[in-house]
């Protein structure tokens, strides 16, 4: 791990940008005091494709018949 004050780090954040991009930890401190750890950002999401998961899924039919009156009452808040 590399210490370095706010002044060597102004004047080498190239080098210490390269040293984070290749694994390493860089610590910022203020005199003796650390403050800032220079870590490697994340790699942006991939976008979402839509229909990617085609023909993985499966959802069995009953999933979009009525529900029985009893369990409807319970989601219209009727009943125990």
């Amino acid at each position: 791990m590399t210490v370095v004050t706010i002044h060597q780090a102004k004047t080498n954040l190239s080098k210490l940008i390269a040293e984070v991009e290749a694994g390493g930890e860089v610590v910022i401190a203020r005199g003796k005091t650390p403050v800032v750890k220079l870590s490697p950002a994340d790699p942006p999401r991939p976008k979402r494709v839509f229909g990617s998961m085609k023909g993985q899924i499966s959802i069995d039919e009953r999933f979009f018949e009525p529900l029985p009156d009893d369990e409807l009452a319970l989601w219209n808040g009727e009943g125990d």
